[in-house]
This record gives C-alpha cells, sequence and structure tokens, in this order.
C-alpha cells in the first residue's frame, strides 16, 4: 500500500463516534459516497436513503453556515440548545387535529395524512463529522414536511421541485441545488409551463425574501395560523 494510504488510515483510528449512528469518513470515502448518491438519486429522486447521504457528504460549507444564522438568532439559538424533535412519538396530533382550521398544527397534520407521509421517516445522520452540525441537518430534514405546509406544495414531483428550489436558496445545501436543477426534467410539458410561469418566480422571491426557516419553534407555534407565519417570515402568498 502506498504511503498516503497507511496515513489516512492512521487518521481514521484517531477518529471517534461523535453521535449515536455517526460513520466516521475521510474526505476521499465522503466524496466517492457523494458521487454514488448523487448518481442514484438523480436516477430515483424517492430514494429518499440516497438523498441523506448526498445531503450529508456535501454540505461542509452549508451546514456551517446555518449552524451560525441559529446561533446569532434568539429563536435559533434556543432550538440548538434544547435540540427540539419533530417525531410522532412527539406530536400531539389529537390536540393537533382540534387547532382551528388554517393554524400552523391543523395544516400540518392535514398534510401529513393528505399525503400518507410521516415525520418518523426521516433518516438520522450518520456521515456528518460534527454532533452540533449532524443535529442542524437532522432539524433541516424533520421541518422538510413544514416547508410544504408553510408553502402550499404537495409531495407530487412539481411539488417537490418547488420546495427544492426555495430550500436551495435558504440552506444553499448542495444537495437542494442539485433536486432544483435537475428534478424539472421529469414533469411534463404541461407542468413545466405551469413552474416556468408561476411557481419557480415566486418559490425564488419567496426563498430569497424569507428570513432562515430554521429559525422558527414550530413546536411552539402550532396555534399560529400559516398566513401569519409566512407574512412574519416574508414568504409570499402560493399563486
Amino acid at each position: 500500500r502506498g504511503e498516503e494510504e497507511e496515513e489516512e488510515e492512521e487518521e481514521m483510528e484517531g477518529w471517534q463516534q461523535l453521535y449515536p449512528g455517526h460513520i466516521p469518513t475521510s474526505p476521499l470515502q465522503k466524496a466517492l459516497l457523494a458521487a454514488g448518491s448523487a448518481a442514484m438519486a438523480l436516477y430515483d429522486p424517492y430514494r429518499h436513503d440516497m438523498v441523506a447521504v448526498l445531503g450529508e457528504t456535501t454540505g461542509c460549507l452549508a451546514l456551517p453556515n446555518l449552524r451560525d444564522k441559529m446561533k446569532n438568532h434568539p429563536e435559533g439559538y434556543r432550538i440548538l440548545q434544547e435540540r427540539p424533535r419533530i417525531r410522532l412519538s412527539t406530536l400531539d396530533t389529537a390536540r393537533l387535529q382540534g387547532l382551528p382550521e388554517g393554524s400552523l398544527g391543523r395544516e400540518y397534520v392535514r398534510f401529513l395524512q393528505d399525503n400518507k407521509v410521516s415525520p418518523d421517516t426521516r433518516m438520522p445522520p450518520r456521515f456528518v463529522d460534527d454532533e452540533e452540525l449532524a443535529y442542524v441537518i437532522q432539524r433541516y430534514r424533520e421541518v422538510h414536511d413544514l416547508m410544504h405546509t408553510l408553502l402550499g406544495m404537495p409531495t407530487n414531483m412539481l411539488g417537490e421541485v418547488v420546495v427544492k428550489w426555495f430550500e436551495a436558496i435558504q440552506t444553499g445545501l448542495p444537495m437542494c441545488v442539485l433536486g432544483a436543477a435537475f428534478g424539472p426534467v421529469r414533469l411534463s410539458s404541461r407542468k413545466l409551463q405551469v413552474l416556468a410561469t408561476e411557481l419557480l418566480p415566486w418559490a425564488i422571491r419567496s426563498g430569497l425574501n424569507a428570513s432562515c426557516v430554521l429559525n422558527v419553534y414550530y413546536e411552539q407555534r402550532w396555534e399560529q395560523r400559516v398566513e401569519s407565519l409566512r407574512e412574519e417570515l416574508g414568504i409570499f402568498p402560493p399563486p
């Protein structure tokens, strides 16, 4: 074996598991994982496991930036300190269903039920070599369905592309940029026209105008009306 391989092995031996499920990886291993997961995610955008690996192995610049935005915001800082999780075990779905129409909690539960999705399907991080940054990407994943709720977008391919454009501008994560750029190739010509003329300009304007969506303690905003939260964040009403 070459000297570089031996040095890399010695470096890996000094790494430790930073959180449950953490898999320490070298820069070369991250690059290989990123390339493989990107290819699989482009082939099948519904391979959420590959999308997750891509986000972790390419987020080395975006995740620290998001973490700093959270640290410099009172609500975001509290989230980093308290580490809330959005799981079925932490959601009082019966109470949220009883909230008034148009409230964030009621509309979020409606979104989960209508689209047959669950927050428990979000994969835990494995390849982020920093415990705090691992929580940041976990938080991003767990509020993804709340982005659908705020933006009024379903989980079909058109809705996912619109949300990915918004998230790409908001987070700077290469995984979101890739999904936003290549997702439209799977759309029909009619949906492409709707995307280009109505939804994409709105998503870009909203993403640029809105404050950081990770700085919202959503668990303490269930009673707030969706329109009110959109206005507070700077998200324009959906077309």
